[in-house]
Parts: C-alpha cells; structure tokens; sequence
C-alpha cells in the first residue's frame, strides 16, 4: 500500500514537472516554475518554492517551456511557441510554421501570453488614447502676508494641465493674483486678476503644428470686466528635443474686451461702458528647457498687432524658473506681463505679475 501512494506520489511529482517551465543556469542550476518576462538584462521566472526569482539574462544557458512564449527578436520578428534549446540555439515550435530557431543573443524579449496581451494593450492605447489618458500637470501657490502698521495679504494661484501624445498637444491653464491691505484702519483691494484657456496643437509633420485657443480674462484694475480671444494658425518646432523645445507660431484671432462702467469722482468723470471687439494678428513663441535634473525653465511671448484698429497692439509674457525639492514639489519663480497700447483713460498699460512659491505636480509633469 505505502508502495502504491508512493508511486502515485512520484508520478504526480514527475507529471506537474512535465508542465513546468525549466531554465537552466551557467553554473547548472535549474529552475523550475512558469517563465512569465525577460528582457536583455534580466528573466522573471514564478516558482513554487521560492516565489518570483530574477536571474541575469547572460546567466541562461537553456529554457524549456511548456506554455507559448512569445519571443522578439531585433529585427522585430515575433515568433510564438513553446521554446526547447538545444546547441545554445532555441527552438520555438510554432502553431503554423511549425520549428523556427533563434539564436540566444537575437532575443531582446520575451513575454508569457499575459504579459504579451498586457504589453499590446499598452501599444494600442498609445495608438487610439482616450481623452482621458495622458494628462499630467502643475499647480503653483504663493502666499505674502505683512502684520504691523499696515496689513496685507497676496496670494496668487496658477495651474496648467496637458495631455501629451506624438499627435497632439491639449493644454488647460489658469492665473489668479489677489491682494488685499489694510492701512490705517482703511481696508482696500490693489490686485485682483484672473487669466486663463484652453488650447490644442496638432502636428501635421515632424515640424509644422496647426493650433487653436481660446482664452478668457478679467482684471479689476483695468476695468476689464471680460477679455475672450478665440483664435488658431500654424507653427514650427525649431527646437524640439527631451531638454529643450523652441516653437514659434503665427495666425489670427477674434478679440472681444467688455470694460465695465466707471463711476464719477471728486478728481475724474463718469466713464461709460466700453465694448471693443477687433480682429488681430498672434504671433510669437514659446521655449522650454530643462538646464539639468532638478531646474527648468519656461518661457512664452506673444504680440497681437489690432489689424480693426490701425496702431493698435497687446502682448503677453510670461517666464517661470522651477526647481525641484522632490518628484512632485519643486520651487518656483513667475514672472508674468500683460501689455495693452491703448487702454482705459486714468489707467496704464502695463500690468505685472511677479510671484513665487512652492509647485505641485501630478503625472510626468508638463513643461
């Protein structure tokens, strides 16, 4: 009887080998489990005992699969099947054209059938992505606040949001500045803007990009109850590596300014309300660079020359130095322009932002 459950024993052991994967090692051990991935450097393969076991891919001198492995090879064949060595060559019996031989140093990967159906879903999202997919950003705060014989509070607030892929580009940003002090008992708002839009680049070739925006703002101390500018053209990436890019675009737009009513004063009249819409040039560029591992630099200048209103232009900088503390904080310097040749009477035409705090980001991170 102990004879027969011991024969049984044997056989069930030999029978669950038969369906293992087996890789045999330079200094001849032999690992058993079920091969699951492997690259040029290393192969996962699960075991009963041991669990995951890594091994240097130049340690494997032989494997036998019972499963379907599919094998990569550099010239970017695939070929699938179970795999047997023999002379150091591997040969994969194959469901159609039967054995094929590969040498060991032809194969960069090699990928069980999950792994393999993980790895082609990966390639078909990159190919066809949702609108979902992709997006990373960056969320920048400052914060200033003065006690004593006066009170003041600035804060300010920026984020941007893009979703990156080798066609297109859609970004979705924002800046809010406001300041409010107190002097002498006298309470006073002396900040208080708003800017932000959305944007879409799709590139035609490996240089030209077509695009198109719309951008919304508002600004108490211009009296700018609403600026919406809804406009689009073409552009040429002159720089475009993994540190740097340098783009620089041309095109046109519709610009629609609503400045709110002023009430009269002891020192200046009633001023009316004020609606300009005119059509404009946009031109300009935008340049990013990565000076090293922790510290980039962001920069963008556009000018709106009127082309309704002979003489007429605006213009928009804005430029920001981060550099990072870790992978998702870093500390940043903005500095941000807003110019407008023919503003309200009473008001100038230059409006500056200059800010700094601490950066958040989420994903990869944008630019």
């Amino acid at each position: 009887m102990r004879r027969s459950v011991l024969v049984i024993l044997l056989l069930g052991f030999c029978a669950m080998s038969a369906q293992a994967d087996q890789v045999t090692l330079k200094n001849g051990d032999r690992l058993t489990g079920t091969i699951v991935k492997s690259d040029d450097k290393t192969l996962l393969i699960k075991t009963d005992l041991a669990g995951d076991v890594n091994v240097q891919w130049q340690a494997v001198t032989a494997i036998v699969s019972s499963q379907n492995l599919h094998l990569s090879l550099k010239d970017g064949q695939t070929i699938v099947g179970t795999v047997n060595t023999n002379d150091g060559k591997f040969e994969v019996t194959t469901k159609d054209t039967g054995p094929v031989t590969a040498a060991k140093d032809n194969v960069v990967v090699v990928r069980d059938d999950a792994e393999q159906k993980a790895y082609d879903d990966q390639v078909e999202r990159l190919r066809h992505p949702h609108l979902t997919d992709f997006w990373s950003g960056l969320l920048d705060t400052g914060l200033s606040l003065t006690r004593g014989n006066s009170e003041s509070l600035t804060f300010s607030l920026s984020g941007k949001a893009a979703r990156v892929t080798d066609t297109d580009k859609i970004s979705v940003y924002s800046t809010a500045i406001y300041t409010d002090s107190t002097v002498d008992g006298v309470n006073s708002t002396t900040a208080h803007a708003i800017r932000g839009g959305i944007r879409g680049d799709l590139n035609v070739s490996s240089k030209v990009f077509v695009f198109g925006f719309t951008d919304f703002e508002y600004d108490q101390f211009q009296d700018l109850d609403l600026r919406n500018v809804v406009g689009g053209g073409f552009g040429y990436h002159v720089i475009n590596t993994k540190k740097t890019t340098l783009d620089v675009f041309g095109g046109g737009d519709y610009d629609q300014d609503f400045f709110g009513a002023i009430a009269a004063t002891a020192t200046t009249p009633a001023t009316p309300a004020v609606t300009r819409k005119n059509g404009e040039l946009d031109l300009g560029e935008t340049f990013n660079t990565k000076i090293n591992n922790r510290t980039t630099i962001t920069e963008q200048f556009s000018i709106y020359p009127n082309v309704t209103t002979t003489g007429s232009y605006r213009f928009q900088f804005d430029a920001t130095a981060a550099t990072k503390l870790k992978n998702w904080l870093s500390w940043q310097v903005t500095y941000s322009d807003r110019f407008l040749s023919d503003p309200l009477p009473g008001f100038k035409t230059n409006d500056l932002i200059l800010s700094t705090g601490v950066r958040l980001t989420f994903g990869k991170g944008v630019f």
